[in-house]
């Protein structure tokens, strides 16, 4: 999940101090929160428990019949649902709340990326006061925006669709896109005919993971494919998917297999690799991808294209996973490798068509303090994305090896998915932002300048009544961690201000500065919004992701701890007024800071989180998570595994802070099992009166490719439960 720094200059009202803090965030004026109980209280689960020695560790799971996700289990987590909803209608202000985030995200165009074919551009945004993203298209920069792709057209009554991903190809004649239903990521690939709107007959289904790629001339892609007869709740689902190479306008019963498991000698495929092909206009290279689960290094092999599209590829390996290439870009007939062998921070890496071999390759680009995030190939130079300490940086590679650094609009933040440029087009695009900066498309061209366009219009939000910093906390073993604060001017740090820190760490992602409007009611309340960069994360390059991965996974809650401690040394809040948010891999964050440090903040939000990491890897998505997390098939996987499991480390009798977890019923990444069963244990185990409350979408999955409303609602279920359960005076429901 990322969430999104960047200090505005204020109001001279603002700057000079003349902003007061509200009046009810003062310590006098705080309440004790109303304890709320409706009925016999929450659904209590049956306890059945499953005990089982591993590797010497008894291990006891008490609600492991909830794997099973049964019609008992349904009714449970549907009964936990509509008590959690019940128990939030009861806060005041929450319905004002709503409205005020709805009006913030309805001011905003939300670009999400930005792609050229032929003469005509293409935007994937969420038009101001839209519930989903469209596709649109335009003939060049002056051209006028016309709607491509609506996924609501494929919407079933009661429910919604997502546009999951899609791709231009490079005459901008045809889309191929993938859309899926309630936010399940199960999508189906359909082709749209750019000029006459139309859609071509062909669909293809399970190309949940599909990443399309042209041909140069049009004429079809390729795409991944996962294999048939496999249930989406299989731990199997994601595994023994096959590269297919499709003709546009012929049936895709008659596509070409080009690349699976067992299929050429010299690419070795694991059930849980995914291979994909890569094709670059202007060369006649496809490179092969094998992507083992959610490990960020691959292997890669190159073979002609024209052999590729028949099926009868003969590959040359240009990379091991061993290589540690993170990242790969194809110009005419050289290849550039991203790479963190011996380099955290990353280099790059030039070899050749006729001698593709990272072995061989030379370091054009040597490691700096920057991490280097991304690169782009486009017809004038190669392009690359750094970030230094939060803050993006905009460099360009020319074909006689200078690096030349290039000037940003204002220092901010650029989305690496959407960094963008191709091989026909000079320049590159990209999307800048920051945590109180809403975002521009920009485009960077040779002459070393950056255009801002039109392409994504400003919200009329007065961001200069905000600001932010960044600072540094120190962690248990002395190490510093990034933390990036953002407030409305005139915060009065006294410690009585309600503070959400939010944390996540893990896979070398970075929780990057993205525009927080969804948050800005928060802000104008006087709460202050903060993100800790922990260990696990890539923020400082590839140490500080293995720093916080597997065995070393106790870092990442540690610092996460010493971020919240941070807030309350200088005054942001105390432990009354503090709040900790995390999601996804960030479960394993909060859950391990509830339950190291109860004590610590008053309320604990988990969304869609991994509660549950010994069983986990029983999941759909458990086998691709090993390289990240371990296995518990080794006594080393488990260890780690079970220091990073929550579940298993709740304990009774203990004072629990208030708790606030969330799930989808369709989530494809995080089993809704896992929080369910986080929640039944706590409501067994807490020895407060604290609410444990489970919030249940039944239309959604993980959060990607929920609506826009979807997020408002739950963003506002989130700042009422926070404002309750931190005494504001003003969201206390009536004693019963």
């Amino acid at each position: 999940m990322n969430m999104h720094r960047r200090t505005l200059l204020a109001s001279t009202a603002a700057a000079l101090g003349l902003l007061e803090a509200p009046e009810w965030a003062r310590a006098e004026n705080y309440a004790t929160p109303v304890d709320v109980v409706i009925g016999d209280g929450p659904p209590v689960a049956p306890v059945r428990p499953v005990t089982e020695t591993l590797w010497g560790v008894k291990v006891t799971d008490r609600y492991r019949w909830m794997e099973s996700e049964d019609a008992e289990w349904q009714r449970y987590i549907r009964a936990e649902g509509d008590y959690t909803k019940q128990i939030l209608a009861k806060i005041p202000g929450r319905g004002e709340l709503a409205a005020n985030v709805e009006r913030y995200t309805g001011e905003v165009v939300l670009v999400i990326s930005v792609q050229t074919g032929g003469t005509k551009i293409f935007t994937e945004a969420r038009p101001a006061g839209a519930n989903t993203s469209k596709l649109f298209v335009r003939d060049g920069l002056s051209g006028a925006d016309t709607k491509l792709i609506d996924p609501d057209v494929f919407a079933k009554a009661g429910s919604h669709a997502s546009l999951d991903w899609w791709a231009a190809s490079p005459d901008g004649t045809h889309v191929v896109f993938g859309v899926s239903p309630g936010g399940s990521e199960q999508s189906t690939a359909r082709i749209v005919s750019t000029d006459a709107g139309i859609f071509l007959p062909e669909e293809i289904d399970r190309t949940t993971q599909a990443s399309p790629s042209w041909l140069p001339d049009g004429s079809g892609f390729f795409y991944n494919r996962l294999q048939a007869g496999i249930s989406p709740d299989s731990e199997a689902y994601l595994e023994k998917s096959v590269c297919w190479y499709h003709k546009l306008n012929t049936d895709p019963v008659t596509d070409i297999k080009v690349l699976t498991q067992g299929m050429a000698g010299n690419v070795p495929i694991a059930d849980i690799d995914a291979p994909f092909i890569q094709v670059t206009s202007g060369s006649d290279l496809a490179v092969a991808l094998v992507v083992s689960g959610v490990q960020n290094e691959f292997a890669a092999y190159a073979a002609n294209v024209s052999d590729a599209a028949a099926g009868k590829p003969v590959w040359k390996e240009i990379c091991a996973s061993a290589d540690k290439v993170t990242n790969l870009a194809v110009r005419g007939e050289t290849i550039y490798l991203l790479t963190h062998q011996n380099a955290s921070r990353y280099k790059i890496l030039k070899s050749t068509k006729e001698a593709p071999s990272a072995a061989e390759a030379v370091e054009v680009v040597p490691q700096s303090a920057s991490v280097i995030v991304s690169l782009a190939a486009a017809r004038d130079a190669l392009y690359i994305l750094d970030l230094n300490a939060g803050l993006s940086g905009l460099r360009r590679l020319d074909d006689a090896g200078n690096v030349t650094e290039i000037t940003l609009p204002f220092a901010g933040s650029i989305d690496d998915d959407s960094f963008y440029a191709d091989t026909l087009h000079d320049g590159v695009w990209l999307l800048l932002e920051g945590w109180v900066r809403p975002t521009v498309v920009c485009h960077a061209g040779p002459d070393g300048t950056v255009k801002v366009t039109n392409i994504s219009p400003q919200p009329p939000i007065d961001v200069s009544l905000y600001r932010s910093e960044e600072v540094f906390a120190l962690a248990h073993d002395g190490v510093k961690v990034p933390l990036s604060i953002v407030y409305k001017t005139g915060l009065k740090r006294d410690g009585a201000a309600p503070v959400l820190m939010e944390a996540y760490g893990a896979y070398g992602l970075n929780l990057s500065p993205g525009f927080l409007a969804r948050w800005l009611p928060w802000l104008d309340l006087g709460g202050v919004f903060a993100v800790a960069h922990v260990r696990g994360g890539g923020e400082l390059g590839e140490d500080w992701h293995l720093a916080g991965q597997k065995l070393t996974k106790f870092n990442t809650w540690r610092d996460t701890i010493a971020c919240a401690e941070h807030l309350i040394a200088q005054n942001y809040a105390s432990k009354r007024t503090m709040a900790v948010i995390g999601g996804s891999a960030g479960g394993i964050t909060m859950g391990r800071f509830l339950t190291e440090r109860p004590d610590l903040a008053a309320v604990v939000i988990d969304q869609v989180g991994d509660s549950d990491a010994l069983r986990a890897e029983f999941t759909p998505t458990g086998p691709a998570n090993i390289p990240e997390f371990g296995s518990i098939t080794d006594p080393t996987g488990f260890k780690g595994l079970y220091a990073m499991d929550a579940y298993q480390h709740v304990r009774d009798g203990v004072k629990y802070p208030s708790v606030l977890l969330t799930t989808g019923l369709n989530d494809p990444r995080v089993a809704p099992w896992e929080p369910t069963k986080m929640t039944a244990r706590l409501q067994a185990a807490t020895g407060s009166k604290n609410p444990v409350l489970l919030r249940v979408e039944t239309d959604a999955g993980h959060g990607i490719g929920s609506t826009r409303s979807q997020r408002d609602i739950e963003t506002a279920d989130i700042m009422a439960f926070i404002l309750w359960r931190t005494g504001n005076p003003a969201y206390q429901p009536k004693p019963a």
